[in-house]
């Protein structure tokens, strides 16, 4: 069972393993395969040359476009070789899509081909109906239309699986909508103050933080500029960065010009985790991710302009600190620009991520384990590290698949209102009837009845031994039983008063 295409590619070059299942193999098969994980089975009949050029027209015609591949062969395949392919098939659409990349990334033109100009119809670089794209760019030479979600510098890429078009499908930001509606103007805003409070206290607890009082309300304070009309800028993300880190010699005063890492709690080399791109090269891809952010293109879901942000944002790291935070915040102001949203409505995202946190998890190693492999780490003693790239580690960065991170924003967006927000309003519905209740029927400090509710309500409906000693100086035993009662009838959808 031999690879071939970019699986082939990346054997070839010692690649880090980014196609995960999404790769192709010879198999005993009558015709092309695809599994339901992915992987693609290729009767032996079709198998192309093991070389470069015919293996990476091979992969553009069955697997489509993986730029962070393509370029790195394109780096190591001969002109020559190149030109042989394109005179052989002057006007082939994957030959042409070859010769326009090769073109695009050496910024001259192939040799022995100074009179060529392809006779045919202009053919989109990406396939609309296998990944989202972005506004053609013509290239009249090659007759090839750059479709790719960003520019050639920096082009992440979302295919469109069955899974992912699925999750668009539920209309997340529509459901909010009309949640809204339903609910109320007065409900709303109560949910919305617990949703502002929980999003902030789920991103500090995603990094193992409780936030002081100072923080927390500084980032609540954030998270209500996100529905602020303001393009992305290096001035702004920097104040932004300042806005979610306290300490003072950690606040940025630019994008980061200095390596940095993430480590667990290992010293030396061993504990490295992920390496972020080098200072110049994080720069320039995050020129490249702020013009994505200020432009999300006319097909281009929503939610998943959101996630594609996000994410691409804290696999950049351009700061040395508070990167995991702000990226989240990123979410939210990307979906605040729509306004597909209510007014100040918030998804809390956060709760959900915290909830999953071994899916937020995967979703970040999906990327971040094997980039990992692009740079040689060693220690140089206290804080001192030595970086060692690849020659070829910068296309990895600039054509980031990122359909899992997607996949998975998108069922914490499901899951942040379809659970989290309803079950709130829920609650705050119970704690109303059971307010109303015990006030028409018993003299109870409103502060008091507050706890007690909310303390019942958290342990499944009964109130502990402990909480009745504490309440017993103050509170009638008779009506510790009544709230109780109440509490406890209102979770099982019963009458509060008994018949």
């Amino acid at each position: 069972m031999t690879a071939i295409g970019y699986a082939w590619i990346q054997d070839a070059l010692g690649a880090p393993d980014f196609l995960g299942s999404w790769r192709a193999r010879l198999a005993p098969v009558s015709r092309i395969e695809r599994l339901a994980d992915g992987t693609l089975l290729v009767p032996h009949k079709l198998a192309p040359e093991p070389t470069l050029v015919h293996q990476a027209l091979f992969a553009l015609k069955h697997e489509g476009v993986r730029l962070d591949l393509l370029l790195c062969a394109l780096r190591r395949i001969e002109p020559e070789a190149l030109v042989a392919q394109v005179q052989a098939s002057p006007n082939g659409v994957y030959v042409r899509k070859l010769g326009h990349l090769w073109e695009r990334w050496h910024r001259r033109r192939l040799p022995g081909l100074t009179g060529y100009s392809a006779a045919s119809g202009y053919a989109p670089l990406f396939d609309p109906q296998a990944c989202f794209v972005g506004p053609a760019r013509r290239d009249a030479r090659w007759r090839i239309e750059f479709n790719g979600l960003g520019e050639l510098d920096f082009c992440p890429v979302v295919r469109k699986t069955p899974e992912l078009m699925a999750r668009i499908q539920k209309d997340i930001l529509g459901q909010a909508q009309a949640f809204a509606s339903e609910v109320g103007p007065a409900m709303l805003e109560r949910a919305l103050t617990w949703a502002y409070l929980s999003e902030t206290e789920g991103s500090f607890a995603i990094e193992g933080e409780a936030p002081t009082h100072d923080k927390a309300a500084r980032f609540a304070a954030l998270l209500r500029q996100a529905h602020e009309k303001r393009p992305l800028t290096e001035v702004l993300l920097v104040q932004w960065q300042n806005a979610t880190v306290s300490n003072p010699f950690d606040q940025a005063a630019q994008f980061r010009t200095e390596q940095n890492r993430l480590q667990k709690d290992v010293p030396g080399a061993a504990g490295v985790t992920y390496v972020p791109p080098a200072p110049d090269l994080a720069a320039e891809l995050m020129g490249g991710l702020m013009a994505l952010a200020n432009q999300r293109p006319a097909a281009l879901d929503a939610l998943v302009h959101a996630a594609v942000v996000s994410f691409a944002f804290v696999f950049i790291h351009p700061f040395m600190d508070g990167n995991g935070r702000l990226s989240r915040f990123l979410l939210h102001h990307c979906l605040g620009q729509t306004g597909l949203l209510p007014p100040q409505f918030l998804l809390p995202v956060s709760v959900a991520m915290k909830r999953h946190e071994a899916h937020y998890l995967q979703a970040l190693t999906a990327f971040s384990k094997p980039a990992r492999q692009l740079c040689q780490v060693s220690w140089a003693g206290d804080e001192h590290y030595r970086y060692e790239w690849r020659a070829d580690a910068d296309p990895w960065f600039r054509y980031m698949d990122l359909t899992d991170a997607a996949a998975f924003t998108l069922d914490m967006a499901e899951a942040s209102l379809g659970t989290h927000m309803r079950q709130e309003v829920a609650f705050l519905g119970l704690f109303d009837a059971v307010k109303r209740h015990i006030d028409a029927r018993h003299d109870l400090r409103g502060s008091d009845l507050s706890n007690l509710i909310v303390t019942i309500h958290q342990n499944g409906g009964i109130l502990s031994q402990g909480r009745r000693k504490r309440y017993a100086g103050r509170v009638q035993t008779q009506v510790l039983d009544a709230v109780e009662r109440a509490v406890h009838r209102a979770m099982q959808g019963q009458p509060l008063e008994e018949d």
